[in-house]
């Protein structure tokens, strides 16, 4: 549910007091945060915050379109590996549908030391 628009956009205390010194002195060095909870507020835009994902800080650098998210948005902190069992259903680059070629059934029984199909 969204925050009322009475009390306006929640911003950490200690990121806000950051926001407001880095850009009275022009700087555009990285802000380290833990706020992940902070709004991105249009004071922001155009500087770049580490934001702490549970394990490690990753870089966000803060647009116009950004305004009104959350800082956390920016910073996923699970990573997807894929499914487990999409590793059986790879096909491989020789065949093309799954099934081997007609063709190639015969030198494969020659191969076993059975008789050839005609």
């Amino acid at each position: 549910m969204a925050r009322s628009v009475k009390k306006g956009a929640f911003v950490d205390g200690h990121l806000a007091e950051k926001i407001a010194s880095a850009q009275a002195a022009q700087s555009k060095k990285v802000i380290k945060t833990w706020s992940r909870r902070s709004t991105i507020t249009p004071d922001a835009v155009g500087l770049t915050f580490a934001v702490h994902n549970g394990r490690k800080f990753v870089p966000v650098f803060v647009t116009e379109n950004m305004v009104g998210h959350k800082l956390g948005e920016f910073a996923p902190t699970r990573t997807f590996h894929g499914h487990s069992g999409d590793k059986k259903g790879k096909i491989s680059a020789g065949s093309a549908g799954g099934a081997p070629a007609p063709a190639a059934a015969a030198p494969a029984a020659a191969a076993r030391g059975g008789p050839a199909k005609k």
